[in-house]
């Protein structure tokens, strides 16, 4: 079933929805949306973004940019070597959270694990297939950061990202291994420091993304 917005219904307005994308990939930022939705105007067919192809996601997402209110965050690959990505994942969430503009009266946060925020919140596991405001900011998310890293594949070419959006697949994994290491990939996951292990210093210049 797709979500709804019983749980934002019975809360009580405005309630903001939070999710994010790009935990998994060995390249790129963490990205996470939060999205207040407008209960007398809700675009028709929002769900799961990983239930949607990837042009219905590109016109949600303009829907959304019409009808609602959201905020975008993202934490860096240098914060999430240095913090680790649930810390940077949460990291992520609060800034979104703050770019909402207002002080949400409450916040449905997608999994089992709660950012600091200045407002009450709930935690949602399965949240994205729950909550509509959650499967929106799902949907936000999900753009956002797919044509940050299309926009670096066209900067880092051979890599894929523009389809594989950072994350494991045998082109990357090729790669990885052919071209190295570029300023975007994540030093703390294994796969890319293995392939850093035993070379010098210089191979990366995190001051030159």
């Amino acid at each position: 079933m797709p979500p709804d917005y019983s749980l934002e219904a019975a809360l009580g307005a405005p309630v903001a929805g939070v999710d994010e994308v790009g935990r998994g990939p060995w390249a790129g930022p963490v990205v996470a949306a939060a999205v207040i939705l407008d209960p007398a105007n809700l675009p028709g067919g929002i769900d799961d973004s990983k239930r949607l192809s990837a042009r219905r996601r590109e016109a949600l997402f303009a829907a959304l940019c019409e009808t609602a209110r959201f905020g975008v965050g993202a934490a860096s690959v240098a914060e999430i070597d240095r913090l680790n990505i649930l810390a940077a994942t949460l990291l992520a969430m609060r800034r979104a959270i703050a770019g909402l503009g207002v002080v949400p009266g409450h916040v449905l946060v997608d999994g089992n694990r709660m950012p600091a925020l200045p407002c009450p919140a709930t935690t949602v596991v399965g949240g994205d297939r729950r909550s509509l405001s959650i499967a929106a900011a799902s949907i936000v998310a999900k753009v956002t950061r797919d044509r940050l890293m299309a926009r670096l594949a066209r900067r880092y070419p051979g890599f894929g990202w523009e389809r594989n959006a950072g994350y494991d697949t045998p082109q990357h994994r090729a790669s990885l291994a052919a071209i190295g290491v570029t300023p975007h990939h994540r030093l703390s996951f294994a796969p890319v420091a293995k392939r850093l292990a035993g070379v010098g210093p210089h191979e990366i210049d995190r001051r030159s993304p």
